[in-house]
């Protein structure tokens, strides 16, 4: 039987007791149900898994003691930082999971002009903190031990003009390139489109910004499929999807 994965936020203590914070807790003590005594794997972000068994439980409390902290090779050598733009329902959810799921390091959710999501104040900060928790379900899944950063939304102007060396990249389906004929680079910025794609303006921006056009090939993609079929093949590229 698989031994649970579970993202604990503070720190880990090897031969030390100490309590799992309350959506850890909640999970394994109200979700997964475990007794005391149960073996668990946590991660916490710096990379590392700590073998842990439950030393006592209740409904609102669970304390952990670990036995032993072991390093996660899951990491790919390929650093992709994710620009993707917001879509409607549940499609940028699922390109989130599946986006930390295929390796990527950091992910920043982008306004732009046919985004077709109207968020902000309250409303876009739980948006923002619903989908770094989907990001760190997505590790506890995948077996990641280094959750990427989900940044604040912002508008699409906003995140072409941060200065970076990393390699710009979008996806344009009368672009000569294609990810076969880049020059090799392991640190890559990738901007997605929403449904419906950029404008004939962002277009220009992002080409103004220094960002390559590349095709995936002759048919069309959804928003969610192009980020996760252009992740896939970056990580095939250059990365370590085999």
């Amino acid at each position: 039987m698989r031994i649970p994965r579970i993202y604990h936020s503070g720190e880990i203590t090897v031969k030390q007791d100490f309590a799992l914070d309350d959506d850890a807790a909640n999970h394994v003590g109200r979700v997964l149900r475990m007794p005391m005594g149960s073996e668990l794997i946590l991660f916490n972000g710096d990379g590392f898994n700590y073998s842990a068994r439950i030393s006592s439980c209740d409904k609102k409390r669970v304390s952990v003691q670990v036995s032993e902290q072991e390093k996660n090779p899951v990491e790919s050598p390929l650093k992709i930082h994710l620009g993707q733009g917001i879509s409607r329902g549940d499609r940028m959810d699922f390109a989130i999971q599946k986006a930390v799921e295929l390796g990527v390091t950091e992910i920043t959710p982008l306004f732009t002009e046919r985004c077709g999501v109207k968020l902000d104040g309250e409303r876009l900060t739980k948006r923002n903190e619903q989908w770094q928790k989907i990001a760190i379900s997505a590790c506890e899944q995948s077996g990641r031990s280094i959750v990427p950063i989900v940044h604040p939304a912002i508008p699409l102007q906003n995140w072409l003009a941060q200065q970076t060396k990393e390699l710009k990249l979008t996806l344009h389906p009368w672009a000569n390139d294609t990810i076969k004929t880049l020059i090799p680079n392991l640190n890559i910025r990738l901007v997605i489109g929403p449904e419906g794609g950029f404008s004939e303006q962002e277009m220009t921006q992002t080409a103004a910004a220094g960002f390559t056009g590349i095709q995936l090939g002759p048919r069309v993609l959804r928003t969610e499929t192009a980020a996760l079929t252009a992740i896939s093949a970056l990580q095939l590229q250059f990365g370590d999807l085999a």
